[in-house]
């Protein structure tokens, strides 16, 4: 296929990536993004190994190398007591499994080093300050009603495919899939810490899972080992649609009144919280028709029981990119949202499925801790075989 002019709406991860994927490709890209600022909301996020070699192949290695950090593997305790249940080995016996690591990085360093790499590519326009009000499409190409969210000045994109990249409450997916996104009952508490200040039990370099019924906690460092990344999921009586509000520490304290010393202190540490509500949605009906296509949340929002959100976001990419390589638009479009859905329907259904391991109670629990330990760190990472050694030519 030639050239195409393409507009990506949404300059988070998944859409950063696209358009460096695009690019290298040899096509025109436009990213269209509502905020005029690019501070990441968050905290830390994982790169496992199928999202890590696509970022590598795009030319990101180094800066990669230079902002991630490499754990050794996953230490997994009870969370009541502290025992130690079992483990996952990742750092070098996972790169080397795979052919690329298992990296935590703060997500804000992501964005950052991603957005660095775009605006060094002559054949990127990036436009901040856009609000999509409407979308059409001819036999020939879409286009984009955009208006600026600080002086209403409204104008036109017009482009060869229009890719939804602007995460859960996508205005692209609207225009696909009219379902409605609905909050969850688990909510997930995000806090960055420094790590002198952590326990000394739980300053290693690897990463920290605490199972408890109907709760659980991850940790692991980030920004060069100076901060401990900490993330707490515990019910909610209703989701709430707000996206990052700020929680109690008291609130969050009271769910874990019975933790082991050391996530009892951990979880005292920080001052504030961001909380988000966990939303899982069915892939889109459909991932992409005509010259629009969506990808990362704006396609198939999904639970972070398997760390596999901006993964997801970033294989979607990919194979974007290559699909649009052989066939005119809308056949490259529909021949992208095939080689996903059964891929991301796999991975929720896995996510789901992780969320019911992680916090399940009696006969269960046992039986869960029982098989960690007998299965050991490196036959528990290759439970993960199928997601962790995925290439983009395998699809």
């Amino acid at each position: 296929m030639s050239a195409l002019d393409i507009a990506i709406v949404g300059a988070g991860i998944g859409g950063l990536t696209a358009a460096l994927a695009l690019d290298a490709a040899g096509h025109a890209v436009t990213l269209v993004e509502r905020r005029t600022g690019f501070s990441e909301v968050g905290a830390g996020l994982q790169l496992s190994p199928n999202a890590s070699r696509v970022l590598i192949a795009l030319g990101l290695g180094g800066a990669l190398r230079r902002a991630a950090s490499e754990p050794p593997g996953v230490i997994v305790r009870a969370l009541d007591t502290g025992r130690r249940i079992g483990g996952v080995s990742l750092g070098s016996a996972a790169r080397e499994r795979y052919g690329a690591p298992y990296y935590v990085i703060h997500r804000a360093d992501l964005q950052t080093l991603l957005l660095d790499a775009v605006r060094g590519r002559p054949r990127i326009r990036l436009m901040v300050g856009r609000d999509v009000t409407g979308l059409s499409e001819t036999d020939g190409s879409a286009a984009l009603t955009l208006e600026s969210v600080n002086g209403g000045r409204t104008e036109t994109l017009t482009s060869d495919l229009i890719v939804g990249a602007d995460g859960l409450r996508s205005r692209i997916r609207q225009h696909l899939d009219a379902r409605p996104l609905s909050a969850g009952h688990m909510g997930a508490w995000r806090a960055v810490v420094p790590r002198e200040a952590v326990p000394a039990e739980l300053q290693d370099e690897a990463t920290g899972l605490w199972l408890g019924r109907g709760r659980h906690v991850v940790h692991y460092p980030i920004l060069g080992g100076q901060r401990l990344n900490v993330v707490a999921i515990v019910p909610e009586r209703q989701g709430d649609e707000d996206w990052g509000r700020l929680g109690e520490p008291a609130v969050l304290r009271a769910h874990f009144r019975d933790a082991a010393p050391p996530l009892a202190e951990l979880l005292g540490l920080p001052d504030s919280w961001l909380v988000w509500s966990l939303v899982e949605r069915r892939v889109a009906r459909p991932m992409a028709r005509g010259r629009i296509a969506l990808l990362g949340d704006a396609a198939h929002p999904v639970l972070p029981f398997l760390a596999q959100g901006a993964a997801l976001a970033i294989e979607d990419a990919a194979i974007l990119t290559r699909c649009l390589a052989g066939a005119d638009v809308p056949a490259a479009l529909a021949a992208y949202a095939r080689a996903r859905r059964g891929r991301v329907r796999r991975v929720q259904r896995a996510a789901r499925q992780n969320g019911r391991t992680y916090h399940a109670r009696g006969v269960t629990a046992f039986v869960r801790n029982a098989v960690m330990r007998r299965l050991g760190p490196d036959r528990m990472r290759e439970r993960y075989a199928w997601l962790y050694g995925w290439t983009p030519e395998s699809g």
